[in-house]
């Protein structure tokens, strides 16, 4: 996705026509619709409905349009102080993210960055949440995406989503594809202490337990143990899931009689002043979630094919 390819969108959504949007750029009418239908097929859902006469936005692209509307507007932005020399310091943007999310959302966020944001250098770090706000408050990195946060801290939560925790299993261990709250004291686990502590404060007003054989904070680590087949883990869904749904001989498990889930926020400090590299990189970052969750990522079953 590039900014041109944004703006082009922009422009049929506001011509509410192909035609004219192609006759008010310029470009060339068929190049402009395969931009849209490219468009679409990056982000994995219809943005606009064709009509007899027209086009006009779905549901999605009403929001793809807003997000995209205010990237443009700091692109401007940044833009006219690169050209002033007043960027040298905002032009590098620290993203922190936890290990279950690193994987899945900044390949896609840094390649975004590296094709849209000439100027801008983006860079990574990885951490679990109570790392992350510590990082966060002491300037280490200029956001992050957060599970659960805490409330009492003096930053700002933007929500990006609520996604389901999965009862994670090896094929060999047969587990049903729906297991009910109670089965759960009976699975031997392996867990993170984040992911313990907010599954079991979830369980505590049921009064069911969970049967934590140990606690490994390493997400490599208890995929490669749960892959061996000998133990299970609950993590959210996204954790053991691919481009193509879940991965090969890992059984996901919806739990039931209880939803557990985690709340998903990117964190950034209170600034009266935004800075433009960081506003671009947020819509990146909520751009990069949208396109996930269309693709099926932060839910259970194989992702759904794409809407041309």
């Amino acid at each position: 996705m590039h900014l041109r390819t944004l703006r082009y969108f922009v422009a049929v959504a506001d011509a509410g026509s192909l035609t004219a949007a192609a006759a008010a750029i310029p470009i060339a009418q068929p190049a402009l619709t395969r931009q849209m239908r490219d468009l679409e097929a990056e982000l994995g859902v219809r943005l606009l409905q064709r009509l007899p006469r027209g086009v006009r936005l779905t549901q999605a692209g009403v929001t793809v349009y807003e997000a995209a509307q205010r990237m443009l507007g700091e692109s401007d932005r940044m833009g006219q102080k690169l050209a002033r020399g007043q960027l040298r310091e905002e032009a590098t943007v620290v993203v922190g993210a936890s290990p279950t999310l690193a994987r899945l959302l900044v390949p896609g966020v840094f390649e975004s960055c590296s094709r849209m944001l000439d100027g801008v250098t983006l860079r990574a770090r990885e951490a679990f949440t109570p790392t992350l706000l510590e990082w966060l408050e002491r300037g280490i990195v200029d956001m992050a995406v957060v599970t659960n946060p805490e409330p009492g801290r003096a930053l700002s939560f933007h929500p990006l989503l609520a996604e389901p925790f999965a009862l994670v299993s090896h094929a060999s261990m047969r587990v049903d594809p729906v297991v009910q709250v109670g089965q759960l004291a009976r699975i031997p686990l392996l867990m993170t202490s984040l992911h313990r502590g907010i599954v079991e404060s979830q369980l505590l007003a049921l009064g069911k337990a969970l049967n934590v054989h140990a606690e490994i904070d390493s997400v490599d680590s208890i995929r490669e143990l749960v892959s061996r087949g000998r133990w299970a883990t609950i993590m959210p869904v996204s954790v053991f899931k691919d481009a193509k749904g879940p991965l090969p001989e890992i059984v996901l498990s919806e739990i039931s009689g209880v939803q557990l889930n985690r709340q998903l926020a990117l964190a950034t400090r209170i600034d009266p002043q935004p800075n433009p590299a960081q506003s671009l990189v947020r819509e990146l970052i909520d751009s990069e979630f949208l396109r996930l969750s269309h693709r099926g990522a932060f839910s259970f079953g194989a992702p759904p094919e794409t809407d041309r």
